[in-house]
C-alpha cells in the first residue's frame, strides 16, 4: 500500500519558509520509495513552489491569519483530507514563544490536531522514526513557458550574468541603501568584463511578501551605467527562470536567495540584518560575506535589530551601512568571481561558512535546517 504523509507547515508567508517545507518534503519522500508526500502551507506563501517540486504529490493552501487569532481555523481545514499514514508538523509549533508571538499559528495547529487523523502517528518534520533522509538536494522544475521566457529577457549570448535582489520584505533599514548598491554595481561592472546585471524584486502590495523598496528606488538602480535588465514584478516563475539562467544571485538575506539555490544557482549573500543564512541546498555552492561583528553587529533574530543614522542614507542597521558595504566590496567581488568561475564546491562553501559564522556569533548560537552545521561546529 502507498505510504501517505502530510507535512503540516503553516508558518509565516515569506518565500523562504516554503523552501524549508520543501526540504522536509524531499527528505521524507527519499526515505521511503513510493511514498506520497503532500504539504500544507499558509496560502499567503508562494504555494506554487510546491507544485514545481517533483517530490510533492499535492499542496493544500490554508487561507488564515498568522499574526492574529483565528476563531475559524477549523473551518479553513475543510478541503484538507483527514486521513493520512503520517502527519509531520513544523517544529515551531512546539515552541511556546512562537505560539505566543503568532496566535494564528497556535489556532491552526489546535484545529489541525482535531481535524487530521494519522494512522501510523504524528510527529515533526525530520523525525527519524517517520523515515527521513537529511540534506537531500531540492530542485524546482519550473514551468516550460517560464524557462522559455528567460532567454528572451536576457539574450542568448555567452556572458557572465549576475542577478541582483537589492532588498527583501523586511524594513528598508535592514538592507543596503541605493547609494550602497551603486557602489556594489560599480565594483562588479569594473571587475567582471561583459557582465550582465539583472534586477529582481516584487513591488506589488498584497498578502504576499514584497520588496520593501519603492518604484523610484528600483528606477534609480536601473539607471546604473551597466544597464541592468529589469525583471522586477515579472511573475515568480519567470524571475526564478531568469535566476536559473544566471550564474550567481547577489542578495542580502532573503527567502528568494533560498529559492535561487533551489534552481541550482549559487547565492552570494551580503550577509547581515536579523538573520544569518541557515539553509544550504545539497550540491549548490554559495558564499555568505559576513560582517565584522566588532564594527557592524548583526543577527538579532527575534529581537529588534539595532538601527543607526547612516548619513544621507537614513536609518540603517549597522551591517547594512555604506561604511560596511564599502569595507566588504573586495570580498563581494572575490565571491562573485569565484562563483562565476565555478571554483567553489558545496562542501568547501559549508566548511568555510560555518568557520566564519562561528567567529561572528559563536558555535552555540548557530542552527540550520537538517542540522547541517553540526559537522562543522
Amino acid at each position: 500500500m502507498t505510504d501517505r504523509l502530510l507535512v503540516d507547515f503553516f508558518y509565516a508567508q515569506q518565500l523562504g519558509h516554503a523552501v524549508e517545507a520543501l526540504q522536509y518534503c524531499v527528505g521524507h519522500a527519499a526515505a521511503v520509495p513510493g511514498r506520497e508526500v503532500s504539504v500544507l502551507l499558509n496560502a499567503a506563501t508562494p504555494t506554487e513552489l510546491a507544485t514545481w517540486c517533483p517530490a510533492v504529490s499535492a499542496v493544500f493552501p490554508v487561507d488564515g491569519p498568522f499574526l492574529e487569532a483565528d476563531p475559524a481555523a477549523a473551518e479553513r481545514l475543510a478541503a484538507v483530507p483527514r486521513d493520512w499514514d503520517w502527519v509531520v508538523d513544523d517544529t515551531r509549533r512546539h515552541q511556546p514563544f512562537q505560539l505566543d508571538l503568532f496566535p494564528g499559528m497556535r489556532d491552526h495547529y489546535a484545529a489541525s490536531d482535531a481535524h487530521l487523523r494519522a494512522r501510523r502517528g504524528r510527529s515533526v518534520v525530520g523525525a527519524e522514526r517517520v523515515g527521513y533522509l537529511p540534506h537531500q538536494p531540492v530542485r524546482l522544475d519550473l514551468p516550460a513557458a517560464a524557462r522559455a521566457a528567460a532567454p528572451r529577457r536576457l539574450g542568448d549570448d555567452a556572458r557572465p550574468r549576475i542577478a541582483v535582489l537589492p532588498a527583501g520584505s523586511s524594513d528598508p533599514s535592514l538592507y543596503p541603501s541605493i547609494a550602497s548598491w551603486r557602489l556594489v554595481l560599480d565594483a562588479l561592472t569594473d571587475a567582471v568584463p561583459g557582465v550582465q546585471l539583472v534586477l529582481l524584486g516584487r513591488l506589488a502590495r498584497d498578502e504576499r511578501s514584497s520588496t520593501s523598496w519603492g518604484r523610484e528606488d528600483v528606477d534609480a538602480l536601473l539607471a546604473h551605467r551597466s544597464g541592468p535588465v529589469d525583471c522586477v514584478d515579472v511573475p515568480l516563475a519567470e524571475q526564478l527562470a531568469v535566476v536559473e539562467a544566471c550564474d550567481v544571485l547577489l542578495a542580502p538575506h532573503s527567502g528568494f536567495g533560498m529559492a535561487a539555490l533551489a534552481v541550482g544557482t549559487p547565492w552570494l549573500a551580503l550577509s547581515g540584518g536579523r538573520w544569518f543564512e541557515y539553509w544550504a541546498n545539497a550540491g549548490v555552492p554559495f558564499r555568505s560575506v559576513l560582517p565584522d561583528p566588532a564594527r557592524y553587529p548583526a543577527f538579532s533574530q527575534f529581537d529588534p535589530a539595532a538601527v543607526v543614522l547612516d548619513g544621507d542614507d537614513g536609518p540603517r542597521t549597522p551591517s547594512m551601512t555604506r561604511a560596511r558595504v564599502r569595507q566588504d566590496l573586495d570580498r563581494l567581488v572575490a565571491g562573485a568571481r569565484e562563483l562565476l568561475a565555478g571554483e567553489l564546491t558545496h562542501e568547501r562553501a559549508l566548511a568555510e561558512y560555518y568557520r566564519d559564522l562561528r567567529a561572528v556569533v559563536g558555535a552555540e548560537a548557530i542552527w540550520s535546517i537538517d542540522g547541517v552545521h553540526a559537522a562543522y561546529c
